[in-house]
């Protein structure tokens, strides 16, 4: 759950600092992939877990509204919400501080994984290992798609679901957590780091650097997709709209190249409107973007 404060600044030590406005929405990385995805046009389901206490409940009935079934989104008796801190700033810049939750269990035995082959494409996020390693394993024995958010994360956790990844996507945070603080210095670095995540097992590995575009590496070579220029209001939620949006191609059949442009232009839009899940476009939105660059 994001509960989210806009100000005019990012604050910059303590004190006192005053908000213009004051939301409570559902956040999680993979949790708004999944509205993305829904908000344009796919039949998405969440699976994951939380707490049964009131963020819980409320993130559940907020996926319900945005189209998103949660038949498997458990939410578990005594066990406390992940909840985050978001301070926006008038330029789209943003502080989140995160409580992760508490009493959450790791155990997969619930999901079910014959239902995967139902799919067209399967995305996840990296902070439960676990399920991500479970789906993912399952997925490439049904030979769909797999698109793994790469945020922060431990050298153990990537090492658990990258070898079954086709499509590996870091922040630049992500990736350096993977490869090390020396892999975001120059292009060399970063091909460098996106080809340690390859040879784990993916096909296509890439990292999203906001304003400075997306660059990827697959087995054609070293490629960068442009970011759109627009007016930037809030990127909250920037990267997960992303990553839903890309799945959501994958799952259509389009070109990595053609995924990587329709998901820029995607979180693009996202970024000209305030709030991570209400800023999301509608596909028709996006077509039109799309035709006019």
């Amino acid at each position: 759950m994001d509960k989210v404060w806009p100000v005019r600044d990012l604050p910059a030590g303590g004190g006192k600092y005053r908000a213009s406005d004051y939301l409570e929405v559902g956040g999680g990385m993979a949790a708004n992939a999944a509205v993305a995805a829904a908000r344009l046009g796919a039949d998405c389901a969440y699976w994951g877990r939380a707490g049964d206490d009131e963020a819980g409940l409320a993130m559940q009935r907020q996926l319900v509204d945005y189209g998103v079934d949660v038949k498997q989104f458990r939410l578990i008796a005594g066990a406390r919400s992940s909840i985050s801190a978001v301070i926006v700033s008038q330029d789209g810049e943003r502080m989140i501080v995160n409580y992760r939750g508490a009493n959450i269990p790791d155990d997969t035995s619930w999901l079910p994984l014959q239902r995967v082959m139902e799919a067209a494409a399967i995305h996840a996020d990296i902070r439960w290992v676990e399920g991500a390693s479970a789906i993912f394993a399952a997925a490439r024995s049904a030979g769909i798609p797999t698109v793994l958010d790469g945020e922060t994360a431990t050298e153990a956790a990537f090492a658990a679901v990258l070898p079954w990844t086709d499509h590996a996507i870091f922040s630049e945070p992500g990736l350096r957590s993977f490869a090390g603080a020396d892999s975001l210095h120059n292009d060399a670095n970063r091909r460098a780091a996106l080809a340690k995540a390859r040879a784990l097992g993916c096909r296509v590995a890439a990292v999203t650097r906001g304003s400075r575009g997306t660059l990827w590496l697959d087995g054609e070579g070293f490629h960068q997709q442009a970011s759109f220029a627009v007016t930037v209001v809030d990127t909250t939620g920037a990267g997960d709209v992303f990553h839903g949006a890309y799945a959501l191609a994958m799952g259509e059949g389009q070109s990595v190249a053609q995924a990587m442009r329709f998901a820029s232009a995607v979180a693009a839009l996202k970024c000209t409107r305030q709030g991570g899940r209400a800023g999301i476009p509608s596909r028709a939105e996006v077509d039109e973007f799309l035709v006019r660059q």
